[in-house]
């Protein structure tokens, strides 16, 4: 089960957009993907609510975890959903 640490590049953090983009890339893949800070309880990726919940601000670090087929690359394309401003 991998895992990366990654900074939220969003202006506005895991808020609206960039949280909405960021859950259906993750429910996209099929597999079982987890957000939260490290040394927290994380969260299931795939719920808007939950991503939303973590209140992540940009510059802020958060740690993805993926389960299952092919998750090293589903891990990489989720980490640079959030390495990219989708409002710049």
């Amino acid at each position: 089960m991998p895992s990366r640490i990654t900074t939220i590049a969003a202006a506005s953090g895991l808020h609206a957009r960039p949280a909405a983009m960021f859950v259906q890339a993750a429910s996209k893949s099929g597999l079982a993907v987890t957000i939260g800070r490290p040394g927290e309880t994380p969260v299931d990726a795939r719920s808007i609510l939950s991503v939303m919940g973590l209140g992540a601000k940009c510059g802020e670090s958060v740690e993805l975890t993926v389960e299952g087929d092919g998750a090293d690359e589903v891990l990489e394309a989720l980490v640079a959903n959030l390495q990219t401003d989708p409002e710049a």
